[in-house]
């Protein structure tokens, strides 16, 4: 573009100077002629890359996921296909479930039998309190029995004193006496123990039986939960829409969930488009602003674009923690740069742009909007040029 105004400028000076000799061509006019077109050019180019900043650094970048299976087991099947569209919900790879098959099933057995242990603690509850009425009515059976011997014993004393009647009775009456207090202490334990394991409860009201038996079936069944899970992770499927462009992974390989080996790379649909600029030529970009990019994979072509977001952030203005030094975004912008997100508008919106793909393009801010034409211009020779393929083989 600037030779071309050079061209123009350079014919006027010939029709001035030469042709119609309107002006005479000394030294005075040589100079004015020729710092005319040096200062003129330096002012609009200046002028424009403020309005109309533009940028030979414009990226397409992906997401990348790396795909870490969150179980090992050995692979049985890879069902997609490299560098194909592939579907959110797409199953990506599937792992020998038969070890996480065996683990729920021994879950499953594990919670009937602790559901069987808890009926018959119930049961046994419910035993307890049979046993206790039973203690205490052979009990209160027992204290008859031993008043009537007590009474018995003193009448057979009695007699023996008076000689009516003989002393073995009197004593075996101390014997039956002696053998029912024995009776009855044992029923006084039996009752005692009964009602100690029947008052035996936790803070919610349980009897501590039936509340152990509970809390070991609930530990049962987070272990079945997370053995189904396992087995749930033996088919890995695509988080999102996208592609794998290289796939390594094969049936019979051994995946393993080590985040530094993934099994295969995703790429994500979703896009930046990120143009590079110096700190200094963002000052009037504003979200919502026209940008226009000329990409190498479409000679000639001009996409439309609009300004999303200027991003604000850089790895160069994060501190390190500890021995770390975490890049920030999507893409490492060189230093003293920052980055401005574009995205497809109008006719463009629904383009196919490679990740990896590059250009060159312009944003057009709200000043100097007469002379951002001759940004349009420059910007749509550059993408003729895109044609030529300047190799010698």
């Amino acid at each position: 573009m600037e030779i071309l105004l050079l061209g123009i400028y350079a014919f006027f000076a010939w029709l001035v100077f030469f042709k119609f000799k309107w002006l005479p061509w000394n030294l005075t006019s040589q100079v004015i002629t020729v710092t005319i077109p040096i200062v003129a050019l330096t002012a609009l180019i200046l002028t424009l890359n403020i309005v109309a900043p533009s940028s030979h650094d414009v990226r397409v970048v992906n997401y990348v996921v790396p795909i870490n299976p969150r179980v090992s087991g050995l692979v049985t099947e890879v069902p997609i296909e490299p560098n194909r569209p592939i579907k959110k919900g797409d199953v990506l790879f599937r792992i020998d479930p038969t070890p996480y098959q065996i683990a729920v099933r021994n879950a499953e057995a594990e919670v009937a039998r602790l559901q069987v242990q808890l009926i018959t603690a119930g049961a046994t509850t419910v035993n307890l309190g049979e046993q206790l009425r039973s203690a205490t009515g052979q009990r209160e059976a027992i204290e008859a029995r031993l008043e009537l011997a007590r009474q018995r014993v003193d009448q057979h004393r009695e007699l023996a004193e008076s000689g009516a009647g003989n002393r073995f009775d009197y004593e075996k009456a101390l014997t039956d006496v002696q053998d029912l207090e024995g009776q009855r202490m044992a029923s006084l334990a039996t009752e005692a123990q009964a009602r100690e394991k029947l008052a035996a409860k936790t803070p919610e009201g349980e009897q501590d039986e039936i509340a152990s038996a509970k809390a070991q079936i609930l530990r049962a069944e987070a272990a079945l939960a997370d053995a189904k899970w396992n087995l749930e992770q033996t088919t890995f499927h695509a988080p999102a829409d996208g592609t794998v462009v290289a796939i390594t992974l094969r049936p019979g390989a051994m995946a393993v969930p080590l985040p530094m080996v993934p099994a295969m790379n995703f790429i994500e649909d979703e896009q930046w488009v990120l143009a590079i600029y110096h700190q200094n030529e963002v000052r009037k970009v504003e979200p919502g602003q026209e940008a226009e990019v000329a990409f190498k994979m479409y000679p000639g072509r001009i996409v439309k674009f609009k300004v999303d977001s200027i991003l604000w952030a850089t790895a160069q203005g994060q501190l390190p923690i500890g021995t770390l030094n975490v890049a920030g975004g999507v893409a490492p912008v060189p230093p003293d740069s920052l980055a401005v997100r574009l995205l497809p508008a109008g006719p463009d919106e629904k383009i196919f742009l490679a990740a990896g793909a590059h250009g060159i393009g312009a944003v057009y801010t709200d000043s100097g909007e007469a002379i951002q034409i001759l940004r349009r211009v420059i910007l749509r020779i550059s993408a003729k040029l895109d044609w030529l393929i300047l190799k010698l083989h």
